[in-house]
């Protein structure tokens, strides 16, 4: 029970923090309008990269990758070299979509009982140690997704792609809001580690928001990594210095894992809904399976939910996501590693089941949408990404980049080698089957650690199109509320006729199964006569700070761009 209350307060600390960035910021400045390119971050600094590098004559692969390295600069409570991540690339020339799988990888020593009864590292806020110091790492992906993007789609060689994020962290960049408010909670981990110390005034015990961050030793990174690619940082001297940092801090991370790592190449999930076609990311991540589903499910709904009554819209959409989750906790885990039923999940004969359970003015218990394919099958819930970052780019050729990367919990495990964050994203793994981790969420085996494997993901960059047109780019950053903001926003934008600035602004709820609980936000209040209204039909509520936040860039008919940064972190997009 003290887990679970601590997973509720982060939760609700995150998502304020976030909800307090867009204070500073004017409500006109998240929504610009472009004709040539446009980039949308969650950080200005980290858009105004990813633009530089398209003037300079890169296309969408290097200003994404420019993005995201700057973005690991500048917003480090959220995604680094350090972290993974996943990229969906649709290419003009070909009309082609891949999807780049980046995420960190365990290392080979790495066993499914690894977790249990293991000794809390240090103390304070996510202490497990699943959450911080060396055990808590996987095998960064982020840089060698950054080199395949460039050599397989990019114009600019590497060494011009990683100049804007080597200048911020050579010359330093003022921390934002999140970052400070972060840093605030997770000082004295934090403080342990002799580079994330530095970040901190004399005394202080929060990093002050607009305090300069210089981080020098992330330079030198920077620069090596631009000029050797791929070996510059899974072998040699920074590849050694990660190894360290790693056994220093309990880990069990080897050269050897470092060298085998590899970027997967997949195959989008796509699907036809609403007379769109839908594409987005597969396994390991469950985000897209989750939001394919739930669009299934509301487009047999025999209710006029997509305008009008947004009681009834709320609650379809509340009930669309309870069957996808439930699924989501029982069968997903690495492709590469377990056998996942996609096929038989998605059969439209249990679709049809699951929208006999929809009743249009009743929440209905989640173990009512819980379908088992095989007998026997124990309740299980997986753990979730937590801090996040994602960012949408569209170039003057008509690429278009998705990309969502993570270090997983605030500043990852809390610790650096030659100058990056490292994640912590094995906590994303089950710990143990039958036990809840620190947010409350029970492991099942499909997502037990083992060597190589990568863990499940909710993370679910999206590109949506109009026949052979690609009409939106769109994804989210936090945490199991990543899939349902994506789809939000989403179906704000193509489907109930909202312009940008309101598709990103309007309220948004969460639900995911379990808890059997409807959330919605501070942020972006629903009103007391609409929350009496979905509470009359059964449904539990409970606010958050925010809904996750979103990037997009809406692709209009006329040529038009119209990139929004989600006003919830504070963001701003740039183009031209």
């Amino acid at each position: 029970m003290v887990r679970l209350t601590f997973a509720l307060a982060l939760l609700v600390f995150s998502s304020s923090v976030h909800a307090q960035a867009s204070g500073v910021q004017a409500a006109e400045d998240f929504v610009a309008d472009y004709h040539e390119y446009a980039v949308a971050a969650d950080d200005a600094r980290a858009s105004a990269a990813g633009a530089e590098i398209l003037a300079s004559g890169g296309n969408a692969a290097d200003a994404a990758a420019a993005t995201m390295l700057a973005l690991g600069v500048v917003s480090p409570a959220s995604s680094g070299m350090g972290g993974g991540g996943f990229l969906l690339y649709y290419r003009a020339s070909d009309r082609s979509v891949t999807v780049l799988d980046f995420r960190e990888r365990a290392p080979g020593a790495s066993t499914p009982d690894m977790f249990v009864d293991a000794p809390a590292p240090m103390p304070g806020r996510a202490n497990g140690a699943s959450q911080v110091g060396g055990l808590s790492s996987g095998v960064p992906g982020e840089p060698a997704g950054v080199v395949e993007m460039v050599r397989r789609f990019g114009a600019l060689p590497l060494s011009r792609v990683v100049e804007p994020a080597e200048r911020l962290a050579r010359e330093g960049a003022p921390a934002s809001s999140p970052t400070s408010g972060m840093s605030g909670a997770f000082a004295d981990q934090m403080k342990r580690d002799a580079e994330l110390r530095t970040w901190f005034p004399r005394g202080a015990d929060v990093i002050p928001e607009g305090h300069v961050i210089r981080r020098p030793e992330l330079a030198r990174t920077l620069r090596e990594f631009g000029r050797g690619g791929f070996d510059a940082i899974y072998r040699g001297r920074i590849a050694r210095e990660i190894v360290r940092a790693n056994h220093a801090a309990g880990g069990i991370m080897t050269l050897e894992d470092l060298q085998g790592y590899s970027v997967a190449v997949r195959e989008p999930l796509r699907a036809d809904a609403m007379g769109l076609t839908w594409v987005t990311m597969p396994p390991p991540s469950a985000g897209g399976f989750t939001m394919l589903q739930s669009l299934a499910l509301l487009e047999r709904i025999p209710e006029p939910w997509r305008t009008g009554n947004e009681v009834r819209y709320l609650h379809a959409l509340a009930e669309s996501w309870k069957g996808p989750f439930v699924d989501r906790e029982r069968y997903f885990g690495d492709p590469d590693h377990v056998t996942l039923l996609l096929a038989e999940m998605r059969a439209p004969s249990r679709i049809l089941n699951l929208n006999a359970i929809f009743h249009p003015a009743l929440a209905m218990p989640t173990e009512r949408f819980d379908f088992p394919l095989r007998r026997n099958e124990p309740e299980i819930v997986q753990p979730e990404d937590h801090g996040t970052s994602h960012l949408c780019v569209v170039d003057a050729e008509g690429n278009i980049a998705s990309v969502t990367t993570t270090v997983n919990l605030p500043f990852g495990g809390r610790y650096t080698a030659a100058g990056i964050v490292m994640n912590d994203q094995m906590d994303d793994f089950a710990r143990e089957v039958g036990e809840a981790n620190a947010f409350g969420l029970i492991g099942g085996a499909p997502n037990l650690p083992g060597p190589g494997k990568r863990p499940v993901s909710t993370m679910t960059p999206t590109i949506v199109f109009q026949g052979d047109r690609p009409v939106l780019c769109v994804g989210a950053a936090g945490g199991s509320r990543i899939v349902t903001a994506t789809q939000q926003v989403a179906l704000n934008h193509l489907v109930r006729g909202m312009d940008s600035r309101e598709a990103i602004s309007a309220p948004r709820i969460h639900h995911q199964g379990h808890p059997n609980t409807l959330r919605s936000e501070e942020f972006a209040p629903l009103s007391e006569a609409t929350i009496a209204a979905l509470v009359a039909r059964g449904h539990q509520h409970e606010t958050i700070g925010n809904v996750a936040t979103v990037q997009a860039i809406r692709l209009h008919e006329d040529g038009r761009l119209v990139a929004a940064s989600d006003p919830r972190k504070g963001g701003r997009p740039a183009g031209r």
